[in-house]
């Protein structure tokens, strides 16, 4: 058995009629549990299997092939798929990103969905509720993943919170078709950088969308709207024409109580978990299937849900009333 003390030889005694084997040891298990684990980690810390094999010849002075490497992160599989599966509840508050991921498949490689959610629950408290990895096409991706949030039992969802991604909202409409949507203010700015014909206006416009979202209420944002559109009427058309259109997409927020609109005006609270994905998983660069990616970022939301839950600050907190205002 390889151990993190080297490599210790054991005699396992032959029986007749029995099937005793020593409660120590695992069928076919040739490495020390400790030491899988720790593989594992590693691995789930961002460092390459190329890596994770250097430093466990240095420690344990023994050899060990990028598969036993990966085959010690698949023993995580396990309780990453209980915590995938585990029961939701409610949740008036929910977050929805994408982000890729770089997967081999069939010789080719290809970049693969990875769609996540984050809620608010009535506590006030963020929580990492799902995950999902596919290639498959996006509007289906979406909807499967929502449907599976609802048959844990995800409810009371009261808002919506993501970009205007076409998949993401027909599937969207399709499984949660009465909840209200915000779309992220700060994509909804960065899209407007595309439809300003010239670059010396851009700062002007950045500032003029930045005061109707700043805006105190809906009526203010709505008249600040009339104005922005008059004065680039001319202009701008495509700018006037895209905005009349995208930018009350981004009013809904109005309708939460005011000390909840700068959490929830973006997809901000998913945009950080994001860039943690990204600092893991830069280093592999390339995954060799789908359940490779899934098994890294699942480990890694695991992780920040973990410190979500156990945080003594609440993200928002409510009152009494309805979280959105009727």
């Amino acid at each position: 058995m390889k151990t993190r003390l080297g490599t210790l030889p054991l005699k396992v005694p032959q029986t007749r009629d029995s099937e005793f084997y020593p409660q120590s040891l695992e069928r076919g298990l040739r490495s020390e549990r400790a030491l899988l684990l720790a593989i594992a980690e590693m691995y789930v810390q961002g460092v390459s299997t190329r890596r994770v094999k250097k430093i466990v010849e240095e420690l344990c002075g023994m050899e060990i092939s990028s598969t036993q490497v990966s085959r010690a992160a698949a023993e995580l599989d396990g309780l990453l798929e209980a915590w995938r599966c585990r029961d939701l509840d409610r949740y008036p508050y929910l977050v929805l990103d994408a982000r890729y991921e770089k997967v081999r498949q069939g010789g080719q490689v290809l970049d693969a969905a990875v769609l996540i959610a984050s809620g608010v629950d009535a506590e006030g408290n963020r929580d990492i509720l799902g995950r999902s990895v596919s290639l498959s096409e996006a509007e289906v991706h979406w909807r499967t993943f929502l449907s599976e949030l609802k048959d844990r039992g995800l409810c009371g969802v009261e808002l919506i919170v993501s970009d205007a991604h076409e998949g993401l909202k027909a599937a969207r409409k399709a499984v949660f078709p009465s909840v209200p949507w915000q779309r992220c203010q700060f994509h909804l700015q960065q899209n407007a950088g595309h439809y300003v014909p010239k670059m010396a206006m851009r700062t002007a416009v950045a500032a003029d969308i930045r005061a109707i979202f700043n805006a105190p209420d809906r009526n203010e944002a709505e008249l600040l709207l009339e104005k922005f559109l008059t004065r680039y009427e001319t202009t701008a058309p495509k700018l006037v024409a895209w905005a009349e259109e995208a930018l009350p997409e981004g009013f809904t927020v109005f309708a939460l109580p005011a000390s909840h609109r700068r959490r929830l005006r973006t997809t901000n609270l998913l945009e950080r978990v994001n860039q943690e994905i990204k600092r893991r998983t830069r280093v592999a660069r390339l995954f060799p299937n789908e359940a490779s990616c899934l098994r890294l970022v699942s480990a890694i939301l695991m992780e920040i849900s973990d410190d979500w839950q156990t945080a003594d600050k609440r993200y928002v907190v409510f009152n009494n009333e309805f979280a959105i205002e009727r």
